[in-house]
């Protein structure tokens, strides 16, 4: 029964969530909005909805480890799963156009969110901190994007490839609720079945947030970046997976952790996250334009990716947190 509402939570998520993105889009047409601000807004918040509600739903059920491990969990899936599927379905040549300031500030981001996890705590004035870093970082986005012709482009292309939104008022707002009631349902059916497989295998919650939770709830962005890849546009893998990470580690953290505080075990202090910020190391070159990901590139993110998960299986973190525990 819990891996049956485990996946039936999935499949309702990512449902509710595409119906979702359909009805917003079609609002904010109706509305008059740009299509750049749609593409910046709407589509980027509609596609990590998912990860925002799971999370929230577990801190505020009374299981805060499952919403930490899941935001985790989604930026280590984010890189090396998804870039490492985009780079084997069509390797990244060199890009032309130099990532520095995104990739600074993704390794900037990840490092300060280390140190707030540092205190083994996420509360209330460290998720206020994150959301109005958030806050920031998407209104000098929005500015640069509206001087970059080329951004611009893509922000609009991903809206075009939405194809069919309602353009009834009444139904793009049925759309947008009951997508978002879709969304709150799938994410509840989805905690629920995962703190219950946590329970039957003796894994802690936060295991199953790293692992099960984080690779469901990356799963729009995965479908992005393939779909990206076989148009010949696999390099886009990189630039969903920065706004997805930011928006995991700045407005998710931010907005949970104010709603309830989000413990960080000790396990997480001694592994996770340092894998979450050495991913997003390895990818830096490639974002600044230093080298390309080639097939064989992608295999190996994808080795690391499943070395990751077999080391949650066998419990190392559990085995490092000890041995540092020891050491201090």
């Amino acid at each position: 029964m819990m891996y049956l509402q485990l996946v039936a939570g999935l499949v309702v998520l990512m449902g509710a969530a595409e119906i979702m993105i359909r009805g917003a889009v079609g609002l904010a047409r109706i509305f008059g909005l740009s299509p750049l601000l749609i593409g910046m807004t709407v589509v980027a918040l509609g596609t990590s909805a998912p990860e925002l509600v799971v999370s929230l739903d577990a801190a505020l059920t009374g299981n805060p480890g499952l919403a930490t491990g899941n935001i985790v969990g989604s930026n280590i899936a984010n890189v090396l799963m998804i870039v490492g599927a985009a780079a084997l379905l069509a390797p990244m040549a060199k890009r032309k156009s130099k990532l520095y300031r995104d990739g600074a500030l993704l390794l900037i981001c990840s490092a300060l969110f280390v140190m707030l996890c540092w205190g083994g705590e996420l509360d209330l004035p460290k998720g206020a901190l994150l959301v109005i870093i958030f806050a920031v970082f998407i209104g000098s986005a929005y500015w640069r994007d509206i001087n970059d012709p080329g951004a611009s482009a893509e922000r609009v292309e991903e809206v075009e490839e939405i194809g069919k939104v309602p353009e009834k008022a009444w139904v793009a707002w049925a759309a947008s609720i009951g997508g978002l009631a879709g969304i709150a349902l799938g994410a509840d059916l989805m905690v629920t079945g995962g703190v219950s497989i946590a329970r039957a295998m003796g894994l802690g919650e936060e295991v199953i947030g790293l692992t099960l939770i984080a690779i469901g709830t990356s799963l729009p962005e995965l479908a992005a970046s393939v779909v990206a890849a076989r148009r010949g546009h696999a390099d886009v893998a990189i630039g969903n997976v920065v706004g997805s990470n930011m928006f995991n580690m700045l407005a998710i953290a931010g907005v949970v952790s104010m709603a309830a505080p989000l413990p960080v075990p000790t396990t997480m202090l001694a592994f996770d996250l340092w894998v979450m910020l050495g991913a997003a190391v390895l990818i830096i070159p490639a974002m600044f334009g230093w080298i390309g990901i080639s097939r064989l590139g992608g295999i190996v993110l994808l080795v690391l990716y499943g070395g990751y998960l077999a080391a949650q299986v066998l419990g190392v973190p559990d085995v490092v947190a000890d041995k540092l525990g020891e050491i201090l």
